[in-house]
């Protein structure tokens, strides 16, 4: 078993044969190709061994650098890969995130997170995104690669600048039944699961009370009436939630003996940072509106998709008369082909196909054989027909679209020049006229940024240090800041008591002793 590895440098000939970068927006009709056409011209055989280079996208790499820092244009959508990877995830690519900022010309600015997979908060960081920025997040599905990021910008948000709620956009109970194994003869007894977003919530707070309440020492919200203070009917209507924004309570409130879990302080006021409001959608609705901002004129809503089982959901943003949908992981289905037909910018997950995933997740150049290649192969196609769209797949849906989106980006995928290269071909197949790469069609990747105006999109590579820490501390005035959930009593005034939570039999080791002498300096030379 295995194969051997193959791999060269990117040439310019290569270049010109897979890119072609186009900053503008061009006309593209919705031609469609015979039926079939596609079939048969991207199998792995005619894609491996490849003359691409494995684990580098060039086409990337040959953007220009943006400044991420740079502020938005009135007239301008930004739309960041924060992260753009199916799992397992990798150095270079994070799992699923992508941060859309719109500028002030129709009332903004305003920003929105879409999912926010494991790793993706590093990038965050890198791009200078402050944490009250992250105050929105909307999650497609409560998958760990799309969500476990949730609980780091939970627990830091209230320390830097976010010191009111975390609001949670996502869809509610999927209130499906497997009926078992033949669903002629319903077997399956156990009910309903519950399994929505303010399921997850509530247990999401439960589960992070002891870091809320090892840092609740300082000041994580503010005074009712300050000027970063929220009113929640007011905030309703403003952002035309289709739910009251109630934070949650502890779930075992609701128990025999939990009115320990009612009491004031295991509640979170509504302007405090480690508050968590879930908005909850429900998820078979298309077109539903999950936020509408009357002040900044953002709007979001959201659609179903098909991944796994019942109850993931995509997501279409408009403002200022551009648009964007974002599928999240889904099988080839219709509402997206519908409702992405002619937006501006098409984010729709793609996965490579099962044997190009097979020889990935097994390190091989070509295609294996043996017991445990046929695992891994039966492995990955399991997956693909529970959950996601193929080249060929993603192809057939652009055929399929009344009128071409202005740009079209796969995402949620393994990106290389062998994998896009592959991928390429495949939607070609179905829409001939697609061009090249870049010019209508391009493969998402971390860092990658697209300035969205009416008369053109501008590809970007975000120009980044690695090794950069941004402040993301902003202190409010001390007469707006809530006073610490822990304090002391100094003239009548609640202080910060960072040390009121310690076990008072710890044995821990003074600066200064009894006698005046000094173990070590309390400004930490």
């Amino acid at each position: 078993m295995g194969g051997r590895t193959v791999s060269r440098r990117f040439t310019r000939r290569d270049t010109l044969k897979l890119s072609g970068l186009a900053l503008g927006g061009m006309a593209l009709g919705g031609q469609k190709p015979p039926q079939g056409l596609g079939k048969g011209l991207c199998e792995v055989g005619r894609c491996y061994p490849t003359s691409y280079k494995t684990g580098v996208y060039s086409y990337f790499e040959q953007l220009p650098l943006f400044d991420p820092g740079t502020p938005l244009d009135a007239d301008e959508m930004r739309i960041s890969f924060m992260g753009s990877e199916v799992p397992p995830t990798t150095r270079s690519q994070k799992l699923m995130s992508i941060f859309v900022q719109v500028g002030a010309g129709a009332g903004g600015p305003d920003q929105a997170v879409f999912d926010c997979g494991s790793g993706v908060c590093a990038n965050y960081n890198a791009m200078g995104v402050k944490w009250s920025e992250m105050n929105k997040i909307f999650i497609s599905h409560l998958h760990g690669d799309h969500m476990s990021d949730l609980s780091y910008i939970y627990q830091s948000g209230p320390q830097g600048d976010r010191k009111t709620p975390l609001f949670v956009f996502g869809p509610g109970p999927s209130e499906f039944l497997w009926p078992g194994p033949d669903p002629e003869s319903p077997t399956y007894p156990y009910g309903k699961f519950d399994d929505g977003t303010r399921t997850f919530c509530e247990m999401f707070r439960a589960m992070l009370r002891w870091q809320s309440e090892g840092f609740c020492f300082q000041s994580t919200g503010v005074k009712p009436g300050a000027p970063q203070s929220l009113d929640q009917a007011a905030l309703q209507s403003q952002w035309g939630l289709p739910v009251y924004p109630e934070p949650v309570r502890d779930p075992r409130a609701g128990y025999p003996g939990g009115e320990r879990y009612n009491q004031p302080d295991y509640l979170d006021d509504f302007n405090d940072g480690y508050a968590v409001v879930p908005i909850e959608l429900p998820y078979k609705t298309i077109g539903g509106q999950a936020y509408c901002n009357t002040s900044t004129g953002l709007k979001i809503t959201h659609y179903p998709v098909v991944h796994t089982r019942a109850g993931s959901i995509g997501f279409k943003v408009e403002w200022n008369g551009l648009s964007m949908l974002y599928s999240s992981d889904t099988k080839p289905e219709w509402n997206s082909v519908r409702l992405g037909s002619g937006v501006d910018v098409y984010i729709h997950e793609m996965a490579v196909p099962p044997d190009v995933w097979a020889m990935k997740i097994q390190g091989l150049s070509e295609p294996g054989e043996g017991p445990e290649w046929e695992a891994a192969l039966a492995w990955t196609k399991r997956v693909q027909d529970s959950s996601h769209t193929t080249p060929g797949a993603f192809g057939y849906m652009l055929s399929q679209m009344k009128q071409l989106p202005r740009l079209i980006v796969p995402t949620h995928f393994i990106t290389s020049d062998d994998t896009v290269n592959c991928a390429l071909t495949s939607v070609q197949a179905h829409v001939p006229t697609i061009g090249r790469l870049g010019a209508r069609l391009v493969w998402s990747y971390d860092l990658m940024v697209l300035r969205v105006y009416k008369d053109r999109i501008v590809q970007c590579r975000a120009k980044v240090d690695d090794g950069s820490i941004v402040s993301h501390t902003a202190p409010i005035p001390p007469e707006e800041a809530a006073a610490p959930k822990y304090y002391l009593l100094q003239d009548g005034e609640k202080v910060a008591n960072p040390m009121g939570q310690l076990d008072p039999d710890a044995e821990v080791i003074p600066a200064t002793n009894p006698d005046g002498s000094i173990n070590y300096r309390e400004d930490g030379y």
